[in-house]
């Protein structure tokens, strides 16, 4: 995926505020509508000028935008790691006719700057944040403290950003992508209309041993050779504490061991997969040379063709 920069496309710098983004957008839509361009990419550079305005021209999705992009240049292929937008509160949905292309799919979907018309007694509207928590959590439940931000513009047009604390129960069994309803934590009602819920979608954070695919885990276990030929009992980790394994005789590298019911808890629960791999002894010696060699002499062993 290509990285744009909307600054650059609009033509302004990222300390812009609101109106000069707006008077610049409109300069541009002007010179590239479709119907009096006579430019011969009009189309596609309307287009592209309606998406950067509609992140730019919103203090949410410009504050997210300001985040991942700003060590990023127009065109480079990148990927922002896991977890990017974490943290950031989002009013209700968003609204309107706009049709994003992939790149502001990808990163902005259909959230965030959703508005409603005042009325005399309104409801307030929900909010939405990205949390992570740790894989850990899922296994035992937890409860944690984080923090939220809800970027805004201030009277002068500057970018500034509300935060607030709140304590949040992480139950056990949770899996990535799935919300947490804290019910009046939204946003505040009109008259007597109630506050909003706030929806937080729960992400894991990177792990450095084990991987998430719904609600199974899978962990990579290194073996040595005659571990894996000879069969062994060994040490595997797992989410909930080490166990004992018996590796079965003549087992290949990539080789998956299912251990049933070891996977994130719920009904039914997930399955934890341990993945061989066969790592092999350095040769940095005499006697380690030597050794192989024996193997060599003793097995004839040809690899990309069979025994012989």
């Amino acid at each position: 995926m290509k990285f744009k920069d909307y600054y650059e496309i609009l033509g302004v710098p990222r300390t812009a505020t609101p109106d000069e983004i707006k008077a610049a957008y409109r300069k541009l839509a002007r010179k590239f509508h479709p119907d009096v361009s006579k430019e011969p990419n009009a189309e596609a550079r309307f287009k592209e000028l309606g998406e950067a305005h509609e992140v730019l021209k919103d203090p949410e999705k410009r504050a997210l935008y300001d985040q991942m992009g700003s060590q990023w240049k127009s065109g480079q292929d990148f990927k922002p790691a896991p977890g990017w937008d974490a943290g950031f509160e989002f009013r209700g949905d968003a609204g309107g006719d706009f049709d994003p292309n992939d790149f502001f799919e990808a990163f902005f979907g259909r959230r965030g700057g959703g508005s409603r018309r005042p009325n005399v007694h309104a409801q307030g509207e929900d909010h939405h944040a990205k949390v992570m928590i740790d894989l850990e959590d899922a296994f035992r439940g937890a409860q944690r403290t984080i923090t939220l931000r809800m970027p805004s513009y201030d009277a002068q047009g500057r970018m500034v950003s509300r935060e607030r604390t709140i304590d949040v129960n992480i139950p056990r069994g949770i899996r990535a992508g799935q919300h947490l309803r804290l019910a009046g934590q939204g946003g505040p009602g009109v008259g007597k209309g109630g506050p909003g819920d706030l929806y937080l979608e729960v992400g894991f954070n990177p792990h450095p041993l084990f991987r998430v695919d719904d609600r199974d885990i899978y962990v990579d276990l290194n073996l040595a050779p005659w571990e894996a030929a000879l069969g062994a009992k060994v040490e595997a980790p797992t989410p909930e504490g080490p166990i004992q394994l018996t590796i079965p005789p003549g087992s290949a590298a990539g080789r998956q061991m299912r251990l049933k019911g070891r996977g994130i808890p719920g009904q039914p629960p997930g399955d934890l997969y341990v993945v061989l791999a066969i790592v092999l002894p350095p040769a940095d010696t005499d006697a380690a040379r030597e050794a192989y060699e024996a193997l060599a002499r003793a097995f004839r062993f040809n690899p990309r063709g069979g025994r012989s």
